[in-house]
């Protein structure tokens, strides 16, 4: 069991959730309130997406830089932790020609995918660890060995520390590559994502899969979307993980009622003192990880 545990809380993501959630954060302005409204609630980490106005995901620098900014100058401390997500989707062509793609296709070079960490300084931002069947669609989110490896390269040179985000048992074992090839610095972090399909599934011998591969000296953390959010609070710091929340992974306070990703954190926070644990500071976190607080 981990009893000194950071939260993140991933307050707005790229999912088709602004049409469920009608105070889902999408401006610059709502998504930076967000990550303060987080921070304040006991969030050590804002993990965050940009959005149009329409709701729309985005990767947009001028967003990113936004809602940066309005973060470091609102005086409320918080790690920031940026995806690098974006821009690896990929909808096959449902005809005779299945490289006719789609248009919810967004692929772009692995150097702009991560142009938001090298402009931005963040302490953390996210690093995609493998290719996935996304749903029961023709959708596939594409990360290459070879785009991983340079993305990993490039963000220990600007010491921005990659989230090894793990969707399957594959993206676990190349992220424990990338820190034996010396292209993570110590101690490497990992994100164990479940219950999205079709990785790997939200249920106890998943999760414990994943962290039996992981190196040793590793820090992670962990999150299940959806109903399955607060059990894997409990889950992961049982298995000695840290938690993540928020808006991104579940809308949903308790069956029928939206919460906002304040409420996920002060409910994450008070199963882990109910547990016994304690939660660590933005602060505290940083000296866990060996992060860089760029200005």
């Amino acid at each position: 069991m981990n009893e000194k545990v950071f939260v993140s809380c991933a307050v707005t993501g790229s999912g088709d959730t602004a049409k469920k959630h009608p105070d889902l954060p999408k401006t610059p302005e709502q998504i930076a309130k967000a990550a303060i409204d987080a921070a304040k609630a006991g969030a050590a980490i804002a993990h965050i997406h940009v959005r149009e106005p329409d709701g729309k995901p985005s990767r947009k620098i001028e967003l990113y830089k936004e809602v940066v900014d309005r973060v470091r100058s609102s005086g409320t401390d918080v790690v920031l932790n940026l995806t690098t997500g974006m821009g690896g989707d990929l909808e096959m062509g449902s005809g005779k020609n299945p490289l006719d793609v789609g248009p919810n296709t967004d692929m772009a070079n692995i150097m702009e995918r991560i142009a938001n960490a090298e402009q931005c300084l963040p302490e953390i931002c996210s690093l995609d660890c493998g290719s996935l069947n996304f749903g029961d669609s023709t959708m596939l989110a594409v990360n290459t060995p070879s785009d991983i490896r340079k993305a990993a390269k490039r963000l220990k040179e600007i010491d921005v520390k990659p989230e090894i985000e793990a969707f399957d048992l594959g993206n676990m074992w190349f992220g424990t590559q990338l820190v034996k090839e010396g292209l993570i610095k110590d101690p490497p972090l990992f994100q164990i994502c479940l219950g999205i399909p079709w990785g790997a599934p939200a249920t106890p011998s998943a999760m414990k899969a994943f962290v039996d591969i992981m190196p040793e000296g590793s820090h992670w953390s962990g999150f299940a979307i959806s109903k399955m959010e607060m059990p894997y609070v409990a889950q992961t710091v049982l298995l000695g993980g840290n938690v993540r929340v928020g808006l991104e992974d579940n809308l949903y306070l308790k069956k029928g009622v939206l919460a906002s990703n304040a409420q996920l954190v002060e409910k994450a926070i008070r199963i882990i003192t109910d547990m016994g644990a304690t939660t660590l500071t933005p602060e505290e976190t940083r000296k866990k990880l060996k992060l860089k607080k760029h200005k």
